[in-house]
């Protein structure tokens, strides 16, 4: 019966620190930075690749 406790109370801790640590990993939305796009004409400019046969 200890022992159940004991695992309930780890798990219990171990979904609270991870909930904990997720709203605090600074994983957010954020804005698109458009002078870091490519221009419409990227592929064209693009160098080719390595060829596979």
């Amino acid at each position: 019966m200890i022992l159940i406790i004991l695992l309930l109370a780890i798990g219990v801790w171990a979904v609270g620190a991870t909930i904990v640590e997720l709203r605090r990993d600074g994983y957010r939305r954020t804005p698109t930075d458009w002078t870091r796009v490519p221009g419409p004409d990227a592929l064209h400019r693009a160098d080719p690749g390595h060829g596979y046969r």
